[in-house]
């Protein structure tokens, strides 16, 4: 029974000791994720990373995709697309189809923009 409870103890002093240094490995600034910089098109989320064909340019295509949808960064090189959240959203606009470097902190697949500016 003894034996038991000295276990019991070791275990959870074990699972205690290990709590803060395994969630400090995984985000050492203490949950706040560093800001980035990443080079892409700004595009929309029905096209994402190719537009259609036909259009007469990236940006009208943009334009008229968005109507029903939300701008994202399309990483071409990364084949990778981003969403933006609602700043970026407000942002984008003005560079519908155009290679931009977009500012922010990413979470997943969603960044979060501080700038959008022509690259």
């Amino acid at each position: 029974m003894k034996r038991r409870k000295l276990i019991l103890l070791a275990l959870v002093l074990g699972v205690a000791m290990a709590a803060p240094v395994t969630s400090a490995a995984r985000n050492p600034k203490g949950g706040k994720t560093a800001t980035r910089t990443i080079v892409g098109f700004i595009s929309d989320n029905h096209c994402g990373l190719k537009h259609m064909d036909g259009m007469e340019s990236d940006k009208a295509c943009v334009l008229m995709c968005v109507a029903n949808g939300k701008f994202v960064l399309a990483d071409r090189d990364q084949k990778k697309v981003y969403q933006l959240d609602d700043t970026g959203q407000q942002k984008a606009r003005e560079f519908a189809g155009q290679k931009v470097k977009v500012t922010g902190r990413v979470t997943g697949n969603t960044i979060h923009v501080t700038t959008i500016e022509a690259a």
